[in-house]
């Protein structure tokens, strides 16, 4: 028996065959090979198109059930990680309304701002524990406004995953977890919010039929299992969004566990059982994927945008003269830097509005550059710490929330693939860290047999998840990189 785990990102789609028995992966694979585009008509928008989502995980459905080693009649149930905070629409026949409204996208924060005004701060936060922002429902408020014609064929709003779900199904769903990270959900009355559709004037039958987090959404239809190449009538048992997701992926489902990402974007999530939330909106609080009527599992999000996008933007400008440095090089140039960079600075805000900036477009910053000191190797370097800092900067606000922990479990990949990254991160949050052999599609198929009941405990769910490092802070370093820290944050100009 194989449980199919997709994971819907806005640079890839991720696929993963996870063998039941074992809760080993077989095979992995992800398309396209190069960086999915991200369409920016105007400045600070970001859009894509859902069918384009569609096509990287057929593609790569394909690539994998090509093996002679994966026989895709096993495949018993599928899982499903995406990009959160995404606005898919749809009409009646399920046709595209117009391009997916994307996370990174900032058009929306204006609307977000004046509804968190209008509702009173007091209302959003007890009910929303966030403020609207420039999440999907304000997204949504901004189609509206803008583009009256089209908001009139919506018959239903998606987030990326329930796109997904629906092409395989031919159903269209949501859960009340992707519902709360779009700032649709009412934590208070356990509920879709009534007070937000209301101030935005939406319809409440724009809003697809719930379904659980685990369990039963669907089954896989007759068009979509000829697409992928797998049986009718699959059933579909998991869903959440990837930040979400990737905590699952670690094992992190209770209260005191944390888990961070560092890819095209940087995460700190962190577990609790109580509706905290941050009286600035900094952070912001979902409902876990683990959440229960009778165990209440909320997540609060730390996100910094461009931690990752920044290093590769670091890595393309030095390989615009034809040059082909890779990652691992640019680690090896980093080293040989100073902690600190010798007083180099660099702020990761180079990606759209920043909600640990309170919803703030700063733009990326170099700061404190010396043309007789500082070389390649301190960009290098400064960019990495940047990230890290800006993480610290986040953390701080987790911690003066309660929801830390001396313990944060994270993938090996992307940012924490460097020595330097791993380094500055571990000494700067004072945490220890734990890296595992996971990614989001991985965990997406574990979701799906927790789903479907063929696991029935997270001991059984997590059978097979490989701890690969563990780091701890180091005393000799630690004033070191408070120093640097706080060198960081007298540069950045609020």
């Amino acid at each position: 028996m194989y449980f199919l785990g997709l994971d819907i990102g806005s640079s890839s789609s991720k696929v993963s065959v996870l063998d039941a028995k074992t809760g080993k992966s077989l095979a992995s694979t992800h398309y396209p090979k190069t960086e999915l585009a991200i369409d920016a008509p105007q400045a600070g928008f970001a859009e894509q198109a859902p069918d384009t989502w569609w096509s990287c995980i057929k593609s790569a459905c394909h690539e994998l059930f090509s093996r002679d080693d994966i026989d895709a009649q096993k495949i018993e149930a599928i899982g499903i990680s995406y990009q959160m905070h995404g606005l898919v629409c749809v009409d009646k026949n399920q046709n595209i309304v117009r391009p997916a409204i994307i996370w990174c996208d900032s058009r929306a924060v204006e609307i977000g701002q004046k509804a968190f005004e209008s509702i009173g701060e007091d209302t959003c936060l007890a009910e929303l524990l966030n403020s609207p922002g420039n999440f999907t429902a304000s997204k949504l408020k901004w189609v509206k406004d803008n583009q009256p014609e089209l908001f009139s064929q919506i018959d239903k709003i998606m987030l990326p995953g329930d796109y997904i779900a629906m092409k395989l199904t031919g159903e269209t769903t949501t859960t009340s977890s992707g519902l709360s990270e779009g700032i649709l959900w009412d934590f208070k009355n356990g509920e879709i919010s009534q007070t937000l559709l209301s101030h935005y004037g939406f319809d409440a039958s724009l809003i697809p039929t719930l379904v659980p987090s685990f369990g039963i959404q669907g089954e896989v239809c007759k068009n979509a299992a000829a697409e992928l190449g797998i049986r009718q009538g699959v059933k579909v048992t998991y869903r959440g969004g990837d930040q979400p997701n990737n905590a699952m992926s670690l094992n992190v489902m209770e209260p005191g566990e944390v888990a961070a990402t560092a890819g095209t974007s940087g995460v700190i999530y962190a577990v609790t059982d109580k509706n905290v939330y941050d009286q600035h909106s900094r952070v912001n609080t979902f409902q876990h994927v683990s959440d229960t009527a009778e165990n209440k599992r909320n997540g609060v999000l730390l996100c910094v945008n461009g931690t990752g996008r920044l290093y590769s933007w670091v890595r393309g400008l030095l390989n615009t003269q034809g040059e082909n440095i890779s990652y691992p090089t640019l680690n090896q140039l980093a080293d040989q830097v100073n902690i600190g960079s010798d007083g180099l600075v660099m702020h990761p805000f180079g990606n759209g509005a920043e909600r640990v900036l309170q919803n703030q477009n700063i733009g990326g910053h170099m700061r404190g550059i010396d043309f007789n000191r500082h070389q390649l190797g301190h960009i290098v370097r400064s960019a990495q710490e940047g990230i890290v800092f800006a993480l610290k900067y986040g953390f701080d606000v987790l911690k003066d929330m309660g929801v830390s922990s001396q313990v944060i479990r994270a993938g090996k990949g992307n940012m924490f693939l460097s020595p330097i990254f791993v380094e500055a991160f571990v000494n700067s949050c004072q945490a220890d860290v734990e890296l595992y052999d996971t990614d989001g599609a991985e965990g997406a198929a574990r979701g799906a047999g927790y789903g479907l009941g063929y696991f029935t405990s997270r001991a059984e769910m997590f059978n097979g998840l490989t701890l690969l490092e563990h780091f701890a802070p180091e005393a000799e370093k630690i004033d070191a990189y408070a120093q640097a820290y706080e060198n960081w944050k007298k540069y950045l100009d609020l």
